[in-house]
């Protein structure tokens, strides 16, 4: 039973892709808690389903890469719920095979930028129609406090998706503003979810070297992700569009952190 929080979303449907864990599920959770009608879009039919069954929503199964796919998901929320109100375009993938630009072949070159840049390019694409038909909407894209930081231990097409998906949600937020549609970048520091759990287990000197740069001296949970989410696609932040949104732990503003 979700506890509800707030009426901020009440009766507004939210679309979140890579719903099924991490940043997407605890803000399925939150969106949940104040009101939203939740569509979770991921491809793991099990733990989709499980996600869609605890916040009372809707799973559909979603390769985000897939026009096709994602064409539908929004069709399907519509005929739902009789509106698309919210996306939040979040799946994403951090490969190991994506590395140095050195080291980093073509093929983990184009499949991060398929997920993680394509797939948001679709997301907008079908959703906005929507949006433009009911006069307002929020669309919220993951992007990374890589999109605006260089990071030495470079993962260059996951850095270069997360720039793209930056400067499409800024171009998007312009563009459609007088349409009464708001599009952000969230911009999330290192977060605590099974991605980065597994990264750093295999090497815990390098989380180590990662957590030393966080101002906060703290990874964010995802709860704290899902919060600035909620405040994104709410009449709370009706006059932020086109906006680099960072949730970071102070890592963009640091010079040298605290010892």
């Amino acid at each position: 039973m979700i506890e509800v929080i707030s009426n901020r979303l009440k009766g507004r449907s939210a679309v979140i892709t890579g719903g099924a864990s991490g940043i997407g599920l605890a803000t399925a959770r939150r969106f949940a808690a104040e009101g939203a009608h939740v569509v979770i879009a991921d491809l793991d039919p099990t733990a989709g389903q499980r996600a869609a069954e605890e916040v009372g929503g809707l799973y559909v199964k979603v390769d985000v890469t897939s026009e096709e796919e994602v064409k539908n998901l929004y069709a399907v929320t519509h005929e739902t719920y009789g509106s698309v109100d919210i996306a939040f375009n979040n799946a994403g993938i951090s490969p190991a095979d994506d590395a140095s630009i050195i080291d980093t072949g073509i093929d983990a070159w184009r499949k991060v930028q398929e997920v993680n840049l394509t797939s948001v390019f679709y997301c907008c694409k079908y959703a906005l129609p929507y949006m433009q038909a009911q006069g307002k909407g929020s669309i919220i894209n993951t992007a990374s406090f890589v999109a605006v930081m260089g990071a030495a231990t470079s993962q260059i097409s996951y850095s270069a998706s997360k720039g793209g998906v930056l400067a499409m949600s800024r171009e998007l937020g312009v563009e459609f503003a007088r349409q009464g549609i708001r599009v952000n970048a969230l911009c999330p520091g290192p977060v605590n979810t099974p991605l980065l759990k597994e990264l750093f287990a295999k090497d815990p000197e390098k989380a180590a070297r990662r957590l030393v740069h966080v101002p906060l001296g703290r990874f964010a949970e995802p709860e704290e992700l899902a919060a600035a989410v909620a405040f994104l696609a709410s009449d709370d932040s009706s006059f932020i569009t086109a906006s680099t949104f960072l949730v970071d732990g102070g890592i963009a503003g640091a010079y040298v952190t605290p010892e």
